[in-house]
């Protein structure tokens, strides 16, 4: 167990130390309800922090989704955002005092790693912030720590569990332990799910953030790629990796984008392109609660909603079409993705090419920045997983994707005729669907088109829409072409006004 989460268990034998924190509902707390009482004098920032680390030291043992803290540094930005609030007659920042999580491929300046979930990584030190942590900063958020995910971004070999890392152990879902967190940021949904933070951060390759958020209930912004910087962030493919929110509520995750985009000099080419999508005055203007109103949403019918009929998702997702048309959107239905065999093939299409050639360039580039680290290259990874094969558990798992991407030579022809796949499968796919039938959004279950969104970099929305016979959670998706968050965020908004699904989970078997 890190040092920091031994801090925790004897902070939470110690009980709690602000007594303007007692009479605060920490569970389901927003960022606006957090800042209300903040307001009122009934919650300081300090005592919100303690409040966050007592609860993550009761739940984290049975969940694992807290992989290291920094108690220290996160109590003293509390006294500090505490002291502004006392002394500043101004405005303060969009994300004043708040507590965030950060997914542990995110680097941080102090004492906290950034490894992935991996041994190799423990002790390598940043020569500063990742792009989106200055952002946070500079919003007023206060870093509590990492999140668990799984190890490498689920990148390491095929068949290791979701949410499994050798640092952070077995990720569980708070729903249901025995199924899937799934995908890599689950540490950072299951964080946000059982209210271990107001505010977690997430990144995606292809899935990362929408099926997690599916399966923990929570809200996932997948933001079109470039529109948050990947500087500071260890990453498989610049492609399609993106930085995103995940939180409880549509409103805190854009709350949260709009703190987070922006340019950045160091992921330069990715952030001036995508800049062009940003809106004046901000994301929060479209949280609009009749913004499905006139809408056109595209319901992905064939390879997607394939659910028996007479089931729970076959019945809710009916409701909510229904819900939807009567608010005043226009479902075009039985919409078909044309090669989507092809698509949801990562060898077939292309991607998994692809991505083996960039995440080397992408690894090697940030150990190559790092002020100080015990490895220097994959090639060092590998090494290393050989000589601690118990710890990595190599004989069940080994690390095939690692050697296969060691094994690259940089973008050559084989890399440069898989781009032009995919650039011709998103464009006769997702981008004519859309044009042809002037829709305003996609339309899937869950994270069932994750692969459809990820190869050419677009944005998608996961919101809460139901549980399962056996109380696994499952999602709506909205998903749509470059830019289009201002128009997801409407949809997304006011679908979860309308429905209000999310329930929290009971944790009965998740308090030590």
């Amino acid at each position: 167990m890190p040092p920091s989460l031994r801090f925790l268990l004897l902070l939470l034998v110690a009980g709690s130390g602000g007594a303007t924190a007692a009479a605060f509902e920490l569970e389901e707390a927003t960022i606006d309800s957090i800042h209300r009482a903040f307001a009122a004098g009934e919650l300081t920032s300090r005592g919100l922090v303690e409040l966050y680390l007592r609860r993550i030291a009761s739940l984290n043992p049975a969940l694992h989704a807290v992989i290291e803290l920094d108690p220290d540094g996160a109590l003293a930005a509390a006294d500090r955002a505490d002291a502004a609030a006392r002394s500043s007659s101004s405005a303060l920042p969009p994300l004043h005092g708040i507590p965030v999580l950060l997914k542990d491929n995110i680097a941080a300046a102090g004492p906290l790693n950034a490894t992935v979930g991996s041994l190799a990584m423990v002790g390598s030190r940043p020569a500063g912030d990742a792009g989106v942590v200055e952002r946070l900063r500079s919003a007023g958020a206060v870093l509590l720590g990492t999140a668990s995910l799984s190890e490498w971004c689920n990148f390491r070999g095929p068949g290791i569990p979701a949410g499994w890392s050798p640092r952070g152990g077995q990720g569980k879902n708070p729903y249901v332990p025995s199924a899937t967190p799934c995908s890599s940021s689950s540490g950072s949904a299951i964080a946000a799910a059982t209210n271990m933070a107001a505010v977690t951060i997430g990144t995606e390759t292809d899935g990362s953030i929408m099926c997690p958020s599916s399966f923990n209930s929570v809200v996932g912004i997948k933001p079109t790629v470039g529109l948050t910087s990947r500087a500071g962030v260890i990453i498989i493919s610049p492609r399609m990796d993106t930085v995103g929110p995940i939180t409880r509520t549509v409103s805190d995750a854009v709350h949260v984008l709009e703190a987070i985009v922006g340019y950045d000099a160091r992921d330069a080419e990715a952030t001036r392109m995508a800049s062009q999508y940003i809106p004046e005055g901000g994301y929060r203007q479209f949280l609009n609660i009749d913004g499905l109103r006139a809408k056109r949403l595209g319901i992905l019918r064939k390879d997607f909603f394939w659910f028996p009929s007479g089931s729970v998702q076959q019945k809710v997702f009916s409701e909510h079409f229904n819900i939807m048309s009567k608010i005043g959107a226009v479902l075009v239905d039985n919409l078909e993705i044309p090669s989507m065999d092809v698509i949801n093939d990562a060898v077939q299409s292309g991607e998994r090419a692809l991505m083996l050639a960039e995440f080397k360039l992408s690894l090697n580039y940030y150990l190559s920045e790092l002020a100080t680290s015990p490895v220097r290259s994959l090639s060092d990874i590998i090494d290393f997983n050989n000589k601690h094969r118990i710890e990595e558990r190599m004989a069940e798992f080994g690390q095939d994707y690692l050697i296969q991407s060691e094994a690259t030579n940089g973008i050559g022809p084989n890399e440069k005729h898989a781009i032009a796949r995919l650039n011709k499968l998103c464009k006769r796919g997702i981008e004519k669907v859309m044009q042809d039938n002037k829709l305003d959004a996609i339309v899937a279950p869950g994270a069932s088109a994750h692969s459809l969104l990820a190869i050419g970099g677009y944005p998608a929305i996961t919101v809460p829409a139901g549980y399962a016979s056996n109380g696994v959670p499952f999602a709506i998706c909205f998903g749509g072409l470059k830019g289009s968050e201002p128009k997801l965020i409407e949809i997304a908004y006011s679908f979860e006004q309308a429905t209000k699904v999310r329930k929290p989970p009971s944790l009965q078997h998740s308090i030590i």
